[in-house]
């Protein structure tokens, strides 16, 4: 792996100390969407799709993520090092 590959990171979806499990689901009319599920309390995120080109319509400061998702995640706890108070400021 090259030095400007190791500095790229993703985002992974964590519930419940675990990373969260995502699905994808064809709709009758030919779309599709995925759901992100936590394993231990079942909550989910559903997640749909758009194009690209539509990001300019959320506004400036909208960012685009780059997300990990697995239907069989790894099932190892994930260390409780990020503390979210409830007076963290939102980005």
């Amino acid at each position: 792996m090259t030095p400007a590959e190791n500095k790229q990171i993703v985002w992974v979806p964590v519930c419940c100390g675990r990373i969260m499990r995502y699905n994808i689901f064809k709709q009758p009319r030919g779309g599709v969407y995925g759901a992100l599920v936590c394993t231990s309390c079942s909550k989910n995120i559903v997640l749909e799709q758009e194009p690209l080109f539509s990001l300019s319509d959320y506004g400036e400061g909208s960012i685009l993520l780059s997300v990990v998702g697995s239907p069989k995640p790894p099932k190892s706890e994930r260390p409780a090092d990020v503390d979210i108070g409830i007076d963290e400021p939102t980005l």
